[in-house]
């Protein structure tokens, strides 16, 4: 068995938990378990608000560590001593007025979600619990123009044909669904917050390990030495790995975890 200490990146929709789901399986948080007694870092990546994260790292057993949410835009620290559990050690955020003018010139009817750290979301309709995390009050486009986030939501039908307007202005826009966009600051992805997570923990980057399902977990990919690709995820998604293992209703995170646990990383020479 490696003695190095590996950074462990997990996506959670899709890749720990169902998409919306809150409910962690027995056998993975055993493995999360495992892994953290060998003496590894887990480290939650995901494009979830920070309040729909934290549940999920305790039902794990995450209750020291880090944590990188809003695909990157927010990083927290655990700690059961904190006030909630955790503090946020690290935020990016960007004006939403331009992206929202831009949005409403092609798609009027839009719906527009704007995150609201530690909190939830300013919504101009409400999305379905199981959608969003956290709680949310309805405003109106005008009034969340003059905010700032560290995520943006945005859900019509043709959404997606206003990826390449919205990059323009200097945002990342990542298509989580069909009828679905993450905006975020620029330059800012789950990657470029768990390098920084990395450099802190002083962990060699040859043992960096990513384990997702979608578009966001892309720059993970390309960060990490080893990425793994759940079963069920896109054919984007699993090129862009080194492994694929089973679906999400195949637990497929288990297996993964057990073998960081019992071989050395297989170092990436991408």
């Amino acid at each position: 068995m490696s003695t190095e200490t590996r950074l462990v990146a997990l996506d959670i929709d899709g890749t720990i938990v169902p998409n919306g789901s809150h409910e962690v399986c027995g056998e993975t948080a055993a493995a999360v378990r495992d892994v953290i007694a060998a003496g590894h870092h887990v480290v939650l990546s995901t494009g979830r608000s920070l309040v729909g994260t934290v549940p999920i790292a305790q039902a794990l057993g995450l209750s020291i560590g880090t944590i990188v949410c809003s695909n990157g835009a927010v990083t927290a620290r655990l700690d059961p001593a904190l006030p909630g559990g955790y503090e946020v050690t690290k935020s990016h955020t960007f004006a939403v007025g331009p992206a929202i003018t831009t949005v409403r010139k092609s798609l009027l009817g839009a719906q527009i979600g704007v995150e609201e750290i530690g909190w939830g979301y300013w919504v101009t309709r409400l999305f379905g619990p199981d959608e969003v995390n956290g709680a949310q009050r309805i405003t109106t486009a005008d009034q969340l123009a003059r905010s700032r986030t560290p995520r943006m939501i945005l859900r019509a039908p043709a959404i997606l044909d206003l990826v390449g307007d919205l990059r323009r202005l200097g945002v990342t826009a990542t298509p989580a669904a069909g009828d679905w966009l993450d905006v975020t600051p620029g330059s800012v992805s789950k990657a470029s917050a768990l390098e920084l997570v990395r450099q802190d923990l002083g962990v060699d980057r040859r043992f960096t390990v990513g384990v997702g399902d979608g578009l966001n977990d892309l720059p993970v990919f390309e960060w990490a030495a080893y990425a793994v690709a759940m079963g069920h995820a896109s054919d984007v998604v699993t090129a862009a790995a080194d492994h694929v293992t089973g679906s999400i209703d195949e637990q497929g995170l288990v297996p993964v975890l057990r073998a960081l646990i019992a071989t050395p990383v297989a170092v990436n020479t991408r």
